[in-house]
């Protein structure tokens, strides 16, 4: 009888334990999480660190956890900038515009139009580019356009910005580059005698982007079509002009002495707010 007894007692010990552990498992109670501030102060020594990889992580993860936390619209500003930092342009670009379109008011507004250009500017830049510093001027450069537009508008909106020096910098540089490759197709077309095309590239350049260090080379480029297309009137003047300006009347194919000298990738963190 004890005997008896004694199996009953396991055997419905062995049938209510597995029922108690399922319902355990699937139970509604409140999973254990870890502070706002302390998802935020490890983004911050991830990214003193350059281990941005990481930084992203903390910042996502109050994005996810605290959407409308204390830390949720900074955290939402440092995501531009860990993910540039981390060599995510396309990322950073779509965590700026993220940012304008839900904080339009925020103080660190001026940031996202800001970094929005600047990783516009950067996706041109292949990583054969940044690890032998070609010149990108004779390749696709539409990114260095859509930046160019960007940071123009961030200019516009905010002219006392801390960060409008830098980006005035970058707009010189990339007024030059855009010049520089109008005029390299415009090189071709002479090239290949096509002198209308070649002659329609440079007088853009001269008309649409002035102040650029292809100016003079354009001026070349227009005297050296006219002399092809039997404009010598037209030649004359444009001599006169480069002469009038300190130039000589020489190739119009000679090197220009612009060159890519942005390669280093670096940009300003976002205020703390």
């Amino acid at each position: 009888m004890q005997l008896k007894k004694y199996f009953r007692v396991h055997l419905l010990a062995g049938a209510i334990l597995p029922i108690l552990f399922l319902t355990a498992c699937n139970s509604d109670a409140p999973i254990m999480d870890r502070p706002e501030k302390v998802y935020y102060d490890t983004a911050q020594r991830r990214m003193k660190a350059n281990n941005f990889y990481s930084a992203i992580e903390s910042l996502e993860a109050i994005e996810a956890r605290y959407p409308f936390g204390q830390y949720a619209e900074q955290a939402q500003s440092e995501l531009i900038y860990a993910h540039y930092m981390n060599g995510e342009d396309e990322a950073s670009h779509e965590a700026a515009e993220k940012f304008i379109r839900l904080n339009p008011r925020h103080p660190n507004i001026d940031y996202a139009y800001f970094m929005r250009g600047i990783a516009s500017y950067t996706r041109d830049k292949g990583m054969f580019a940044r690890i032998f510093k070609s010149d990108i001027s004779n390749r696709d450069i539409s990114g260095a356009k859509q930046a160019f537009g960007e940071l123009s508008e961030f200019l516009t909106r905010f002219p006392q910005s801390q960060y409008a020096p830098y980006a005035s910098q970058r707009l010189i540089y990339l007024r030059n580059l855009i010049a520089k490759n109008e005029l390299v197709a415009a090189e071709y077309y002479i090239k290949r005698k096509a002198f209308v095309a070649a002659l329609r590239r440079a007088k853009y350049v001269i008309e649409n982007i002035p102040n650029s260090s292809e100016t003079m080379r354009a001026l070349k480029i227009v005297r050296e079509c006219y002399q092809a297309l039997g404009y010598f009137e037209l030649m004359e003047d444009i001599e006169s002009t480069i002469e009038a300006n300190g130039g000589s009347i020489t190739n119009a194919s000679e090197s220009s002495s612009w060159k890519w000298n942005f390669f280093s990738r670096k940009a300003p963190p976002p205020n703390q707010n």
